[in-house]
């Protein structure tokens, strides 16, 4: 049986079944969700066919090659991603012609890889250096390097515009700086400056940074707190008013797929954003129309695929898988909390894809890579370990037979 042959029997199966399960019924919602705009709902489903057939090339290159290869490019996909941010337009993306794509993803499929690689190889460089050694080892200098890379990165993209993208760097540091194996006592201690820092990064750094990012919070904190005669809900609280209420009237069936006027459908009404419901607002489009079961059904097949990832990030050989796979765990974890949490007022509108549903090009394959990293973590989980065999036992020599007396 060759190498290639057997790693393809070695996949993780359940994760595809699970991943593509998603992916088909994201094609779903998508036809539905756009089905007002010029080009109608079909264009844009065949659209997102064709980046799930780009996608599932680099998922399964990504699978079948050892993910030890892929920390040399960390850096340089780091550094080109905060590049192309500084070149970003109103909508946080780069435009090449008739394709465009985000950046800010690329950042943050670098910005892992980077994190991994430096807090894999410190510590050993630091055994190859006696002098230094216990310095590189410290969980201060893990701590310096996931907040430099964290931060940076948090920054430049806040700048830019994206604050959904930006935010998932927070829960993407906290997984590192858990999984890297930093102390309690540093974690703790972190925790309670990021909160002693929370009104300074509210009134000071965020309008510097960002220009609607305080207006938002404003909007989601009165609404949250019922204050609605401080909203404006044909201004700033437009689309946090719309989706939740059309999340809230769904029931439990729905109103049906593709449902017309007549069916009571809000979006078929126009209430729902229709610029953006087939991608940021995707979740409010499948709760009115699939109802709370399909909303259910949603929900429980993505715990299904963060389970089955952390459930590989068990049997990583090394410390650098379980870093790429805690990784990959935070940032569709992050995306999908955020994502549905703005549908129901759990969370500001930010403008946030849903992993694997939403249509968004560069996302979606970007979210097969982190999905195939982590296959290639449970693929390669075996590779480069020393079996220890039991020693063979001694040869018994039968010698010639004695004469019994």
């Amino acid at each position: 049986m060759t190498p290639l042959f057997r790693k393809l029997l070695g996949l993780n199966w359940p994760l595809i079944l699970t991943m593509y399960g998603l992916l088909a019924f994201g094609v779903f919602c998508i036809e539905s969700a756009a089905r007002h705009l010029p080009n109608g709902g079909a264009w844009y489903a065949e659209r997102q066919r064709m980046w799930i057939l780009v996608g599932s090339v680099i998922y399964f290159s990504t699978a079948l090659i050892d993910y030890r290869w892929y920390r040399w490019v960390g850096l340089p996909v780091w550094i080109v991603g905060l590049g192309l941010m500084t070149k970003v337009n109103d909508v946080a993306q780069v435009d090449f012609g008739s394709f465009s794509f985000q950046p800010a993803q690329i950042v943050l499929a670098g910005g892992l890889l980077l994190t991994a690689w430096l807090l894999q190889d410190l510590p050993r460089l630091g055994r190859l250096i006696p002098k230094i050694g216990w310095l590189l080892e410290e969980p201060f200098l893990k701590t310096a390097i996931i907040g430099v890379i964290s931060g940076i990165s948090f920054l430049v993209v806040m700048k830019m515009g994206d604050m959904g993208s930006a935010i998932v760097w927070l829960p993407l540091a906290g997984v590192s700086l858990l999984v890297a194996g930093v102390p309690f006592r540093y974690l703790s201690s972190l925790a309670l400056l990021g909160v002693a820092l929370v009104p300074i990064a509210y009134f000071i750094a965020l309008p510097a940074v960002s220009k609607r990012g305080p207006e938002r919070i404003e909007t989601y904190l009165n609404m949250l707190h019922g204050h609605e005669e401080k909203v404006d809900i044909l201004a700033e609280g437009y689309a946090a008013h719309r989706v939740s209420v059309a999340v809230g009237k769904a029931g439990w069936l729905g109103t049906g797929w593709m449902a017309d006027v007549s069916r009571g459908s809000l979006h078929a009404k126009g209430f729902i954003p229709q610029k953006t419901a087939h991608n940021d607002y995707i979740f409010a489009v499948i709760a009115e129309e699939q109802g709370f079961r399909g909303s259910l059904l949603l929900l429980s097949s993505f715990a299904l695929l963060l389970v089955l990832c952390l459930f590989i990030g068990t049997y990583a050989r090394d410390p650098l898988g379980r870093l790429l796979v805690g990784g990959a765990v935070s940032i569709l974890f992050a995306h999908i909390f955020e994502n549905i949490g703005m549908c129901v007022l759990l969370m500001p509108i930010t403008g946030i894809p849903l992993p694997l549903i939403s249509y968004s090009g560069t996302f979606v394959v970007i979210c097969m890579f982190l999905l195939g990293l982590v296959q290639s973590v449970w693929v390669h989980r075996d590779a480069g370990r020393v079996v220890e065999e039991e020693p063979a036992a001694a040869p018994v020599i039968i010698g010639p037979a004695r004469s019994m007396r």
